[in-house]
C-alpha cells in the first residue's frame, strides 16, 4: 500500500515511528505537508496537489494535524475523503474533537463524566461564574490552547475573577472548569485505536506544576486502567466519531473524568511509558479498514 502522512515535518517523533511502522510492514510511506497542499474541486474528479505536483495512488491517508492549521488540514483529509481514500481519522471528526466546547458538550449529553465547566460571552459575571462552578480554585483555558498552553489555574477567587475579565475583557473565549485537587497534579492518558485501548500512562507534572503535559515537563508512566475508565475513554471515541485518539481523563471521587479527546496524540510519551508498539498498530488498523474500503468500493456497497 501506498500510505500518506500528513504532518509539517517528518522529523517530529511521531510522524518518524508512524512512517518506520509503514515501512516494516512492507509498504510505502509518503510524508506530505498538508500546509504545502493545493486542492483542486471540479466535477466528479477531486484532486490534491502537493507543492504543484498531484498525488495520485494513495490507499489510504494518516493525519496529523496541527492545531494552528485545523481548518485548513481537515479540508486536506477532506479532499482525499472525497477520492474514496481511507483516513484513519475523518476530516468530520477531527473538526468536532478540535472543538474543546462543543466535545464537551456531546460528552456531557451522552452522560459521560467531565469536571464542572462553564462558558459565558461576558465579563461582568466573572463572580458568578466562580460561584456557579463552586468557588476558587478553578482552571481557566483557552479555547485555542494545546498541550497545556493556555491553562491557568487561579488560586483564589479575586485572581479567578481577574483573568477571566482580562480575557472575555479582549473578546478572547475561555471555559472556566473546577479544580479536582484530589487528582495531585496528575492525569490520564488513554491511547485508543478502533475501539479499544491499547495502552495507558499516567501523567505526573512536575513539582510545582498542576499541568501534567509531557511538553510542560510532565512524566509518563505505565497504568493499568479500571474498567470504567476503559469504558469512559473508548465511549468518547466513538461519540466524537474518532478512530485513533488520545482520552485525557483525571480520577476523581465521582470516577473518571474526561479533560480532553485529542485526534492527533503524541506517540512518544505513551511509547516510551508503557513500551507498546503504538505507531504499529496504527498502521494495522490502516491495514485492515483500508483493504475493506476497497472490497466496498469494488462491489459497490
Amino acid at each position: 500500500m501506498r500510505i500518506v502522512v500528513l504532518s509539517r515535518s517528518q522529523k517530529i517523533y511521531s510522524t518518524a515511528r508512524i512512517v518506520e511502522a509503514i515501512r516494516q510492514r512492507g509498504h510505502q510511506a509518503v510524508v506530505l505537508d498538508h500546509s504545502k497542499c493545493t486542492m483542486r474541486i471540479e466535477q466528479g474528479s477531486p484532486s490534491v496537489f502537493h507543492q504543484g505536483k498531484e498525488v495520485t495512488g494513495v490507499d489510504a491517508v494518516i493525519p496529523r494535524i496541527g492545531a494552528s492549521v485545523t481548518f485548513f488540514g481537515t479540508a486536506v483529509v477532506r479532499q482525499f475523503e472525497m477520492q474514496r481514500i481511507f483516513s484513519a481519522n475523518e476530516s468530520q471528526a477531527i473538526t468536532r474533537s478540535r472543538d474543546k466546547l462543543r466535545s464537551l458538550q456531546l460528552l456531557s449529553r451522552a452522560g459521560l463524566g467531565i469536571p464542572k465547566t462553564m462558558f459565558a460571552d461576558h465579563s461582568r459575571n466573572a463572580q458568578e461564574l466562580v460561584d456557579m462552578i463552586g468557588g476558587a480554585p478553578v482552571v481557566i483555558k483557552l479555547l485555542e490552547g494545546t498541550q497545556g498552553i493556555g491553562v491557568i489555574l487561579a488560586e483564589t477567587v479575586q485572581s479567578a475573577k481577574s483573568i477571566i475579565e482580562a480575557f472575555l475583557g479582549q473578546d478572547i473565549y475561555i471555559l472556566v472548569q473546577e479544580f479536582i485537587k484530589e487528582a495531585n497534579g496528575a492525569d490520564i492518558r488513554a491511547f485508543v485505536i478502533d475501539g479499544q485501548v491499547v495502552g495507558a500512562m499516567e501523567r505526573q507534572g512536575k513539582a510545582g506544576e498542576f499541568r501534567s503535559n509531557i511538553h510542560r515537563g510532565g512524566k509518563g508512566k505505565l497504568i493499568e486502567l479500571t474498567e470504567a475508565e476503559q469504558l469512559s475513554a473508548i465511549r468518547a471515541t466513538q461519540i466524537l466519531g474518532l478512530s485513533v485518539a488520545g482520552v485525557d481523563m483525571i480520577r476523581s471521587t465521582r470516577g473518571p473524568l474526561i479533560l480532553e479527546v485529542n485526534s492527533s496524540p503524541g506517540l512518544q510519551g505513551i511509547e516510551e511509558a508503557t513500551g507498546i508498539d503504538i505507531a504499529g498498530k496504527i498502521v494495522e488498523f490502516v491495514e485492515r479498514n483500508a483493504h475493506t474500503k476497497r472490497v466496498k468500493d469494488e462491489v459497490g456497497f
